[in-house]
């Protein structure tokens, strides 16, 4: 049985009406940056308790109907009662979720970047597959994704890709999957079906809005490269200089697009893409300088990485930070995260307050 999360619905409301006067304020706009706060929150608000009275009237409804099933000794009637508070049920466990995304930017869309790691052409077959992974997940969520750049593996698979995903707490949802997974299997590349590991990483930031675009780059920390765009796309594909690498100096980050239609877009991108990194990169950096300042230590998972997928000698996806385990491996790789998701946000959650109960 999951651990029920508090809904604190009163609070809400009376912080639903602060925002709502600050809103009403003439001179919000004054600051930009804190005028965008404001209304992000004020409208993340508005749509958590909009669902929570959503939930109250079908409840409501239920009990109606439970009262008449009773009175009239209809089986039909119990039935539909019986399904109503099954998905009465789901919908519950989805607003716990939306409870645990109260971080800053956590209803922001997300940056999501595929790597490669150790393991040769297992280790691109597989970052080949959790790029799949993390797409059904999107399609099964009715989130879109837009792929900016993908390159290929040397015999299969993929080196790295990079793409946005779009859709309500993208980035507080997918926060979950980032960092490194591990696969072990027969590997389908030994002549000899000897069992391998391959190792690929995963990296997530949130997309930068304008009102806190605020990351100013030199032109002279930025190495900027045209190359021709590969695979399918319009017909300036594979025949102009239309795709665009960008290498930050200082960092080394590299971020690539070729998805759009020309050089100009496709930079335009690039740079925006670059900005949500470097922002991400400045967020950690203080979290980290926070951390130590209240002497927090950060247990380190073995061998780095935060999920093992074991497909030989048995069946399992196991999460090293929250325990949580299924022999459903099938099911994982087509995108069936939610479960895991949501264990890593409960943890998360857990380890925030016990931080929080050691700093007072």
């Amino acid at each position: 049985m999951r651990q029920r999360s508090t809904f604190d619905v009163a609070t809400k409301r009376r912080r639903l009406t602060e925002l709502e006067d600050a809103a009403g304020d003439p001179g919000l706009w004054d600051d930009p940056d804190h005028a965008q706060r404001v209304m992000t929150e004020l409208r993340r608000i508005q749509d958590d308790l909009a669902l929570v009275d959503r939930f109250a009237s079908r409840l409501e409804d239920l009990e109606t109907l439970n009262e008449l099933a009773v009175e009239e000794g209809d089986e039909g009637t119990e039935r539909e009662v019986v399904a109503g508070l099954q998905a009465l049920e789901r919908d519950l466990a989805d607003l716990e979720t939306r409870v645990l995304l109260s971080g800053e930017y956590d209803d922001r869309d997300a940056v999501v970047s595929v790597q490669a790691g150790a393991g040769g052409t297992d280790s691109q077959d597989w970052a080949d597959m959790l790029q799949r992974m993390l797409l059904r997940w999107a399609e099964q969520r009715g989130f879109s994704v837009t792929v900016h750049d993908q390159q290929e593996g040397d015999e299969a698979g993929i080196r790295s890709a990079t793409m946005t995903v779009a859709g309500d707490r993208a980035f507080g949802l997918l926060s979950a999957e980032a960092g490194v997974h591990r696969l072990v299997r027969i590997s389908p590349f030994d002549s000899q079906r000897r069992r391998h590991t391959a190792f690929a990483s995963v990296d997530v930031v949130p997309v930068m809005e304008e009102a806190d675009d605020r990351i100013e780059i030199p032109d002279e920390e930025v190495r900027v490269d045209t190359f021709r765009s590969s695979g399918p796309g319009g017909q300036s594909v594979n025949t102009t200089d239309s795709a665009v690498r960008l290498t930050h100096l200082p960092t080394g980050i590299v971020i690539s697009c070729q998805d759009q239609k020309s050089q100009l877009q496709n930079k335009t991108v690039a740079f925006q893409l670059l900005r949500s990194k470097l922002a991400e990169l400045e967020r950690r950096k203080r979290q980290e300088e926070l951390d130590r300042m209240r002497g927090e230590q950060r247990e380190v998972a073995w061998g780095s990485q935060i999920r093992s997928y074991v497909l030989h000698p048995y069946q399992m996806v196991k999460d090293h930070r929250t325990g949580h385990e299924t022999a459903s491996t099938e099911a994982v790789l087509d995108g069936d995260l939610d479960a895991f998701i949501t264990a890593y946000l409960e943890w998360k959650a857990k380890e925030a307050a016990h931080a929080g109960d050691a700093a007072g």
